[in-house]
């Protein structure tokens, strides 16, 4: 999916306070899905949600899908190797990820709900807006053609 000039400044806008922090590089420390690690699959969570309300033309707080899709897998800890302390990682995860994604920057009602519903329905409750529901397609989208090693040929930013 292709973006604009102005709509891929946009992105770049939104995603610059996150992208700097030193705090979300860590995240391209830790692998993800085969071997990309978790900031390429946050970054391309954000892109795709992006894109999918762009394209549809969705009245939804782009800002919002952008900050908290960069944001939902921000737990900091290999997953592959070091068990989350408050039991499995795909039911847990985005718990830890809401919680340092607190503690380092101010989130509103929609962020949060990204961050914390994106493994719904895994996770039992589902997305209160519209906004955590298109994060939660487009990670799983995002999973698949990262997992199965077929990303190269879908992604062209």
């Amino acid at each position: 999916m292709k973006l604009s000039k102005g709509e891929k400044q946009y992105f770049r806008d939104c995603s610059l306070e996150l992208l700097k922090s030193e705090d979300v590089q860590l995240m391209g420390t830790f692998i993800q899905h085969a071997n990309i690690s978790c900031l390429d699959h946050s970054i391309s969570v954000a892109y795709y949600s992006y894109c999918l309300c762009r394209k549809l033309n969705l009245n939804v707080d782009c800002r919002s899908i952008i900050r908290g899709a960069l944001l939902h897998d921000f737990f900091l800890y290999d997953w592959h190797v070091t068990k989350n302390p408050r039991g499995l990682h795909g039911f847990k995860h985005p718990l830890t990820a809401l919680e340092n994604a607190e503690e380092h920057f101010a989130l509103n009602d929609r962020e949060k709900d990204i961050i914390v519903k994106h493994m719904w329905p895994l996770t039992l409750t589902p997305p209160r807006y519209k906004e955590a529901l298109i994060v939660s397609l487009s990670d799983k989208f995002c999973s698949i053609i990262e997992t199965l090693r077929i990303y190269p040929a879908l992604i062209s930013r």
